[in-house]
């Protein structure tokens, strides 16, 4: 009998000082216990298509290993991640560089140097460091990966015969940014365009990141570049084209789920929730965010049909 993936529900979650699950995270020093192997798993997701379908898939996939699941929306890191440690949720989707930065911050302070990289090994190595005294643990990360990424028109690339970032800096082409207003200081952004690629960043618009207003100024030429993600499914729509990152510039942010390693740490959700590296891919994750946000579909549909293609779940 399969065991159904509960509706998603909001939690009031407590701060971890207040659980009895677990030591004071900033001292329990040197984890030694066993993992843990809860039956019965808290699921988070951050309250996002993306992050909401991979919660789903998680479930889905612990499921049929076995697992009874539940799945809560907490939209704020700063909350569902104290709450991670403490065991009031067991398992959620991450970003291997951004989370990685962000437990260093929590650690070393905001202006600490940051350890999430374009190198995938190297900021594994930082994360699971991290992550390790906190009672986590860092599962492997898959083929998927949300990355920032930039975004030109379609005819705009054939004109000018681009493919890459680079091709676009050696062009030496004036270029207008469609972009948040903090991409004028962050070194992924506008600085690191400039640096990495010599591109002529003449200025930056401040329509946000992938919004429908910033696309639409690329559209319609008052911008030549919208900065998105490598899985923002509405591209198309929009006659844009992606820009391939090919000097490396951005961070490796692969999907990797982290969980409460007392309570999920076992090697049966390892091996449940591996299953989905070996088919998820960047190009999937697109799709399946095209089918939640441009088609309606729920995201336990899209992620129950999308397993169940990859045949990871048996067809009802």
């Amino acid at each position: 009998m399969r065991r159904r993936t509960a509706v998603p529900i909001l939690l009031v979650l407590l701060p971890a000082a207040g659980c009895a699950t677990g030591p004071s995270l900033e001292n329990q020093g040197e984890v030694t216990a066993p993992p843990g192997d809860s039956r019965h798993l808290t699921i988070g997701s951050a309250g996002f298509t993306e992050s909401d379908l991979l919660a789903q898939m998680y479930a889905l996939l612990l499921n049929r290993a076995g697992y009874s699941t539940k799945i809560i929306s907490v939209t704020n890191r700063e909350i569902y991640e104290p709450a991670l440690e403490s065991g009031q949720i067991d398992v959620v989707p991450e970003y291997a560089a951004t989370f990685a930065d962000w437990l260093n911050a929590k650690k070393n302070g905001a202006d600490a140097t940051p350890v999430g990289s374009p190198d995938l090994a190297a900021t594994m190595k930082a994360l699971r460091a991290l992550a390790a005294p906190r009672g986590l643990t860092v599962l492997d990360p898959g083929r998927a990966v949300d990355q920032n990424a930039f975004a030109v028109t379609a005819r705009y690339a054939a004109e000018h015969h681009l493919k890459t970032l680079g091709d676009l800096g050696r062009s030496g082409l004036p270029v207008r940014l469609a972009a948040g207003d903090e991409c004028v200081r962050r070194p992924y952004c506008a600085p690191g365009l400039k640096k990495t690629y010599g591109i002529r960043v003449t200025a930056v618009d401040p329509k946000g990141v992938g919004t429908t207003q910033a696309k639409q100024a690329v559209q319609n030429g008052r911008d030549q570049m919208v900065l998105t993600t490598t899985t923002d499914a509405t591209l198309d729509n929009f006659g844009l084209v992606l820009l391939a990152d090919d000097r490396h510039l951005q961070n490796a942010d692969y999907l990797v789920p982290v969980v409460n390693r007392s309570r999920a740490g076992s090697e049966g959700v390892r091996k449940a929730l591996g299953r989905l590296n070996t088919v998820l891919t960047t190009a999937d994750l697109a799709r399946l965010n095209e089918q939640v946000d441009s088609w309606r579909r729920l995201p336990e549909d899209v992620a129950r049909n999308y397993l169940e293609s990859e045949h990871l779940l048996p067809r009802d």
